[in-house]
């Protein structure tokens, strides 16, 4: 269970954030058909299973979490520490009743929140989108969340020595990835886990993120497995390195050129009082000098959802502050777009620079390495 001190900061950093916007209460939603589940567990404690909730959180009181009638038995609501445990056939209308002529902000405005409740409470209340708001309000991480993170990055990192120790030409796709599912799925990540491969023939691997399927894989190939995981504790991190068992290409030798230069000034660049653009100026110079384009965000914050706010871009002049924890992911794709670079990092942002907290060394690996 979560202690109460740690409930009291997460709490009490929302707040402020209500206080710095001018909004009376944040309502922030939660939906297991669209993947954005941790932002009600960060805010409630529960997970959910099935369908959507919503917790309500207002300047001053408790706060109070509300589900749709037809999930009473599509979680385990005994997990949260929310004593208002609100049914009802539409959340949307109860929502209006409780936030009726205040200002609102709302997380999961634009992608989250059903259409039916927007329209109950879009009138009754003046809404505003607060997902920037809310996110910069829990991206320093406590050292409870640290813990975390860190048990998150154990289990992904042992999940790419897997896929590595299970790598061979001729299996397909599925038969690699699956024996690291299994182990995630072994250590507490139930269905919090979005593994993926990239690859490619001839030493360069196709820039389209794929779930794995029955493509074997080939002596010549060059293969990025993405694997992102949630451990126990509902964090998010991502980590993997890229496969290449023959001869890499050309192009993904520089490429690779490109990402050592990007590990080697990160640490360098990624401090308190940084800002998201000048990190991002810093670590993709590597690929900007050599003509790439980089297609995936280079990097975000990550915590109980997968993708939070600040991302690592352009004119993004968001401060970091020490201990937040960023994924970095340069995408380097050739002009061609016929081979691409794409390997995952989950760094903590430090005072005076950044560590990568999986340890693996950055390097193309072959597919026959053995840890240790």
């Amino acid at each position: 269970m979560v202690p109460v001190s740690e409930v009291e900061r997460r709490y009490g950093l929302v707040r402020q954030a209500m206080d710095e916007h001018g909004v009376d209460a944040v309502v922030v939603s939660g939906n297991e058909y669209t993947g954005f589940e941790g932002a009600v567990t960060y805010m409630s404690g529960f997970v959910i299973v099935h369908r959507y909730a919503y917790v309500l959180l207002p300047r001053e009181g408790d706060p109070a979490i509300v589900f749709p009638s037809e999930a009473r038995y599509v979680g385990e609501h005994s997990t949260t520490w929310i004593e208002n445990q609100v049914f009802v056939d539409r959340p949307g209308e109860w929502l209006a009743e409780q936030t009726k002529g205040k200002r609102v902000g709302i997380y999961g405005l634009d992608y989250v929140m059903t259409v039916r409740d927007f329209r109950a409470v879009d009138g009754a209340a003046q809404l505003v989108p607060f997902d920037v708001e809310f996110d910069l309000a829990r991206a320093v991480k406590s050292e409870l969340e640290l813990e975390s993170v860190r048990e998150s990055v154990r289990i992904n990192t042992e999940g790419f020595w897997i896929f590595v120790e299970h790598f061979a030409p001729g299996k397909t796709e599925r038969e690699v990835l699956a024996p690291c599912e299994e182990y995630f799925v072994s250590q507490g990540c139930g269905r919090l886990t979005m593994d993926m491969v990239l690859d490619g023939p001839d030493g360069s691997a196709l820039p389209e993120f794929k779930i794995a399927g029955e493509r074997r894989f080939d002596a010549r190939d060059c293969v990025l497995p993405s694997l992102e995981v949630a451990g126990p504790g509902g964090h998010w991190v991502e980590v993997s390195r890229a496969i290449c068992p023959g001869e890499p290409s050309d192009e993904t030798k520089r490429m690779m050129e490109a990402y050592e230069e990007y590990y080697a000034v990160a640490p360098e660049v990624m401090k308190d009082g940084a800002t998201a653009h000048d990190v991002h100026r810093a670590v993709s110079k590597g690929f900007a000098d050599r003509g790439y384009k980089l297609g995936h965000v280079t990097g975000h914050s990550i915590g109980m959802t997968m993708i939070e706010f600040p991302k690592i871009g352009e004119g993004v002049e968001t401060e970091l502050k020490e201990n937040m924890i960023f994924s970095m992911h340069p995408h380097a794709i050739s002009d061609d777009g016929k081979a691409c670079l794409y390997m995952q990092d989950t760094w903590r942002v430090g005072k005076d620079g950044a560590i990568p907290l999986a340890g693996l060394e950055m390097k193309l690996f072959r597919g026959d390495e053995r840890r240790g």
